[in-house]
C-alpha cells in the first residue's frame, strides 16, 4: 500500500513538472531566442532605409566584371539567366553573354558537391556548385548555379571542403545532363585543365 502511494505521488510530480515545462518553455524560448526573419508574428522594422544606387560606383563594378571576365575570370552570376524558380527551361533563356564564353577558357570559383562523388581522391568528374549549402544541384535549385566539371585525360582532382577554382574550356550543353523523364539538372560544363 505504501509503495502504491509513493508511486503515485511520484507520477504526480513528473505530471506537474510536465505541465510546468510546457508552459515555461515557449516564455523563456521567445525571451532568448532572436526574432527570426521568417517569423511574421514580429514586428518588421519600419525604420530600415534602403541605399540608393549610386550611379558612378555601379558603372565602375560593370566596367571591372567586364575587365574581369574578358581575363576569363568567371562568377556563377555570370551564368544566370532568367528562369522562374521550377519553370521549364528553354535554350533562348541563355543570354548573349554566356554564349560570348563558348569555347573559351574561363576560371570559375565555387565548391565541389559532395554527394555526387563516390571517391575522395581521383576522380575525373564532379559538379560545382555556388555555395557549399548543396542547395545548388537537384530538382528546386537554379540550374545557373550549378557546373558539370569533367575533367581533361590523364587528369584529375581530389574533394575538399574548401574553395576551389576550376580552370578550362566552357560550354553550354542542354541535352547531356537530363533526369529521366526529360528536364536538365545542368546546363554548363567545363573541361577543366587543373582544379586548385
Amino acid at each position: 500500500m505504501i509503495l502504491i502511494q509513493r508511486v503515485c505521488k511520484l507520477l504526480l510530480c513528473i505530471v506537474l513538472f510536465c505541465t510546468w515545462m510546457m508552459i515555461l518553455t515557449p516564455k523563456l524560448q521567445a525571451e532568448e531566442s532572436p526574432p527570426s526573419r521568417f517569423d511574421r508574428t514580429r514586428p518588421v522594422a519600419a525604420d530600415k532605409k534602403v541605399e540608393p544606387i549610386d550611379p558612378v560606383k555601379a558603372a565602375q563594378e560593370l566596367k571591372a566584371r567586364e575587365a574581369a571576365r574578358a581575363r576569363g575570370e568567371v562568377t556563377f552570376d555570370d551564368l544566370k539567366f532568367d528562369i522562374e524558380k521550377d519553370g521549364e527551361f528553354k535554350e533562348g533563356m541563355i543570354t548573349d553573354d554566356i554564349h560570348e564564353m563558348e569555347g573559351k577558357v574561363i576560371r570559375l570559383r565555387g565548391f565541389i558537391l559532395p554527394s555526387f562523388l563516390f571517391q575522395q581522391k581521383g576522380f575525373n568528374r564532379f559538379v560545382l556548385v555556388r555555395d557549399n549549402q548543396e542547395c545548388c544541384f537537384g530538382p528546386g535549385a537554379a540550374l545557373y548555379d550549378c557546373v558539370m566539371v569533367e575533367m581533361e585525360p590523364g587528369k584529375t582532382a581530389d574533394f575538399t571542403t574548401r574553395v576551389v577554382t576550376v580552370k578550362g574550356v566552357f560550354s553550354t550543353d542542354t541535352k547531356s545532363y537530363r533526369y529521366p523523364d526529360g528536364p536538365p539538372y545542368a546546363v554548363f560544363k567545363i573541361i577543366a585543365s587543373e582544379v586548385k
